[in-house]
């Protein structure tokens, strides 16, 4: 009724290893992590951040062998949007540093997400009434 199968199945590893390239777990969570960190770093440069930018930096330099590109421009977005991206990202960050148990990465992460976090909750400064 049915025809047997004569040939082998594509999904043999051992048939096709060099046919695709293979990275570790460990690898890939280090790309996702330099990525998150690289976009943590242009919401940071954004922000006029510049202490907390070099840390950044450093991770992502690690992470990756090589320094990264530094944010140069500005835009006109609130620095409270910019705040809540910039938590966003370190959130994320802090969630592949610990899965890939970077303990450095992870404290700065943590860190970053407690600064925002107390920026986005300070009061917005009010303007005076009357000054001059």
């Amino acid at each position: 009724m049915y025809e047997p199968i004569r040939t082998k199945s594509v999904h043999t590893p051992a048939d096709h290893a060099g046919d695709f390239p293979g990275r570790s777990r460990e690898e890939e969570l280090d790309i996702q992590l330099a990525g998150h960190l690289a976009a943590l770093l242009a919401v940071t440069d954004e922000l006029g951040l510049g202490a907390a930018g070099d840390r950044i930096a450093a991770q992502v330099a690690r992470l990756r062998g090589a320094p990264p590109a530094r944010h140069a421009g500005r835009t006109a977005a609130p620095a409270s949007a910019l705040h809540r991206r910039a938590h966003a990202l370190a959130g994320r960050a802090l969630v592949v540093a610990a899965s890939r148990a970077d303990t450095a990465a992870a404290i700065l992460a943590a860190e970053r997400m407690d600064a925002h976090a107390a920026a986005l909750a300070a009061p917005a400064p009010t303007p005076l009434v009357g000054a001059r």
